[in-house]
């Protein structure tokens, strides 16, 4: 199952952007064992439009476009699910397990997602009940698709 992290805002270089390079690098390469991967970030520039809903709109049409080959979505998003790590896999393990080709991950702006992105998702997901900089959201998601890796490999990386 190819996965598709797309993002609004641009990251810059620096740690943020070295960390999810080094676990995407790891996501591609064990993923292939447990058919997951490749993952393909798309970063969108920021809604230009002066009001905030209309900036929400303009992003959540630019994501949903940038993820229109996916099967399904998952929308980060602060009001969403929690779940653990191994529920995460399960999850990803069994989308997979049901033919599912391509999976997105929408990270929407500094104002949130628009509805038609809301809408669109299958999953509203959120990493904790704090905010968080939208470049260690990118960190943290892609994190945890390569722990969902190893948690499906059976590779110790994940401890529990």
């Amino acid at each position: 199952m190819r996965v598709i992290l797309a993002c609004i805002g641009r990251l810059k270089d620096g740690g943020e952007r070295d960390l999810i390079e080094r676990y995407t690098g790891r996501f591609d390469a064990s993923g292939r064992a447990v058919a997951l991967g490749p993952l393909s970030i798309v970063e969108l520039t920021e809604s230009r439009k002066t009001d905030a809903n209309g900036r929400k709109s303009d992003e959540a049409s630019r994501l949903l476009a940038a993820a229109a080959s996916a099967s399904l979505r998952i929308v980060l998003d602060e009001h969403g699910h929690s779940e653990t790590s191994e529920a995460f896999a399960r999850r990803l393990g069994g989308w997979r397990d049901a033919g599912i080709p391509t999976l997105a991950v929408l990270i929407g702006g500094p104002d949130g997602h628009g509805e038609e992105a809301l809408a669109a998702a299958d999953l509203r997901l959120a990493l904790g009940a704090m905010t968080l900089p939208h470049g260690l959201a990118r960190v943290i998601i892609v994190e945890q698709l390569y722990r969902a890796v190893t948690i499906l490999s059976g590779h110790p990386y994940h401890r529990s």
